[in-house]
């Protein structure tokens, strides 16, 4: 079977759009949520918190951008970075069928919705047009990257809600492995609306407090549950080889991953479920647990995730390997969450420091006793990383990515 390099990293995050300057955020120790005040005008909506992308995004030819979003944009964004980072954005691979994309999202825009919120409760089509469904199709983010650069291989679009972006970057791993295509652009994206915060505020599963210095707490006692991000990931992942006959930069190579189902219940993680998904990773990167040196974790900041990631995390990986979330610095990014943590994991692993979890001041002891990164970080070289992430419907995914040769080159 084929090795897969990752090449290119593109980012639009609330830390930052460069590596360099969310590495900085990173190490500053300082999260990216703040107050949202337009949440403040939904009646009975108890989450006033948000982490929203705050930088500039490109601005593209109306021509190009009338069937995107500004979730479409912002993936368009973080491809365009990508392709650039690994030296392809003009390259004549990704018109000729060597190239494909695989992107995912929990949903399209939600402006989108709303106009077709008008059709349906006023019953006119006043606000519906030709591109409406484009930019509200689960696919939208996919396709209007393959549109945007002309890339003519296969389309693989993920909408698995926590898990879009990691089953995206799992799937094209697998594309490039069995040789169906050489070069896979993948990841996922997420826009931040109220109608997103209020469905987890209906599920009584957002942080309430008005603090935006101490929210989310994944893994402590006193967690109250999800404050909701945006953003984009997309990396350019390529077969080895190729890479290297190229003379690409090889960020990590991506050599295990494994998604599967809880099939127990749709909004109640399984913790069996979870630990058989990292355990089939390692069996996929044909390693131990002992050989991983450090897990991303999912981490939410709700009860039941917590507790069922956590247990699940310390049956596979009891109380050596060290553990952290980033959703305590950015929030849950959604559909973005398993590309833009992907994405962070590499840059650390390269730079040999892993950041700690934020507001986590008492670990919740029903969890394990899990080696938290806490105080100013962990200085730690490994060949290996784990990224997690587990999504509604009971789906799961584990992605396992090792230092290359030549790492730091």
């Amino acid at each position: 079977m084929r090795r897969v390099a990752v090449t290119g990293i593109g980012m639009i995050s609330p830390l930052g759009q460069e590596p360099g300057e969310v590495l900085k955020r990173l190490r500053s120790g300082k999260n990216a949520v703040r107050v949202l005040p337009e949440l403040s005008e939904y009646r009975n909506m108890t989450c006033v918190l948000g982490a929203p992308v705050t930088e500039e995004l490109p601005h593209y030819p109306r021509k190009k951008t009338r069937s995107m979003g500004r979730i479409s944009i912002m993936a368009v964004a973080a491809s365009e970075k990508a392709l650039a980072d690994a030296g392809l954005l003009d390259s004549p691979e990704l018109t000729d069928g060597t190239a494909g994309v695989a992107a995912g999202s929990s949903a399209g825009t939600m402006s989108g919705l709303k106009d077709v919120a008008v059709f349906i409760s006023e019953k006119d089509t006043v606000n519906l047009n030709a591109t409406t469904y484009v930019q509200i199709m689960p696919h939208t983010c996919a396709v209007n990257i393959s549109l945007f650069f002309g890339i003519t291989g296969r389309i693989i679009a993920a909408s698995t809600a926590c898990t879009s972006g990691s089953q995206a970057l799992g799937y094209a791993y697998e594309a490039i492995k069995c040789g169906a295509q050489d070069i896979m652009l993948a990841g996922g994206a997420e826009e931040l609306n109220p109608l997103t915060v209020g469905i987890f505020d209906a599920l009584f599963a957002t942080s309430s407090t008005r603090d935006p210095e101490r929210a989310p707490r994944p893994f402590d006692i006193s967690r109250d549950g999800i404050v909701a991000g945006e953003g984009a990931g997309m990396l350019v992942l390529e077969e080895y080889e190729h890479a290297r006959r190229r003379g690409a930069r090889i960020y990590a190579e991506l050599c295990g991953f494994a998604t599967n189902a809880d099939a127990t219940h749709v909004t109640s993680p399984s913790s069996p479920g979870m630990e058989k998904c990292m355990r089939l990773a390692l069996k996929n990167a044909g390693i131990s647990p002992e050989d991983i040196g450090y897990v991303n974790a999912h981490g939410t900041g709700t009860e039941q995730g917590d507790l069922a990631e956590g247990s699940a995390t310390f049956r596979v990986f009891g109380s050596h390997i060290p553990v952290a979330t980033l959703k305590s610095y950015m929030g849950h990014t959604l559909g973005a969450a398993g590309a833009l943590e992907a994405a962070m994991t590499i840059l650390m692993q390269r730079e040999g420091w892993f950041a700690p979890n934020l507001n986590l001041s008492n670990p919740d002891p029903a969890i394990g006793d899990l080696c938290y990164i806490r105080g100013s970080g962990l200085d730690l070289r490994t060949e290996y990383v784990m990224s997690n992430n587990f999504a509604f419907g009971g789906v799961n995914t584990s992605l396992i990515f090792r230092t290359p040769e030549g790492a730091g080159s």
